[in-house]
């Protein structure tokens, strides 16, 4: 078995690593970065769902009572080059950090993984119902799914940003 602590930063083999892991389980949500249609950069926290591939990721696309679909499927059509990081609040913080390109899929109903990610966010019950209210005709969602080519991970320990080879 790898090292994980001697792995490269950008190296896929770092999302096998404890604290990699750890945060893909954990409930904190994802930033998602990306680059608007006016050319600006945007980030937005987002309930996510690891599949153990990809990171997903999922937004409205029409829904009763909705006037217009999340503005980030425009610009993630435009250009789905995203950065993700997962961190902790405590300290020193430890983060997860992938890039790459998402693909989107729009799907009738609640996408698979945003009601798994629903139940990790909110417990069972909780999200039984939250999602109940979704259960209608009319509802689409897109999913919206990264699969990293680029991943990295510091703890502030032993692994620092100054050690981010490859990170511009």
């Amino acid at each position: 078995m790898t090292d994980k602590s001697k792995l490269a930063q950008g190296d896929l083999q770092l999302l096998e690593s404890e604290q990699a892991q750890r945060l893909l389980a954990s409930t904190i949500p994802a930033r998602l970065a990306y680059i608007a249609p006016d050319g600006a950069p945007r980030v937005l926290p987002t309930w996510f769902h690891w599949t153990g591939e990809d990171l997903v990721t999922a937004t409205f696309v029409a829904a009763p009572h909705m006037h217009r679909p999340a503005a980030r499927l425009k610009a993630l059509r435009a250009n789905p080059s995203v950065a993700v990081t997962i961190d902790t609040e405590s300290f020193p913080p430890h983060v997860l950090l992938m890039r790459g390109k998402v693909s989107i899929t729009e799907m009738p109903g609640v996408v698979p993984e945003y009601a798994l990610a629903a139940q990790r966010y909110l417990g069972q019950e909780e999200a039984a119902g939250y999602l109940a209210q979704f259960d209608e005709t009319g509802t689409t969602m897109a999913r919206i799914a990264l699969r990293p080519a680029w991943v990295g991970v510091i703890d502030f320990e032993t692994r620092l940003p100054s050690n981010m080879a490859g990170a511009s």
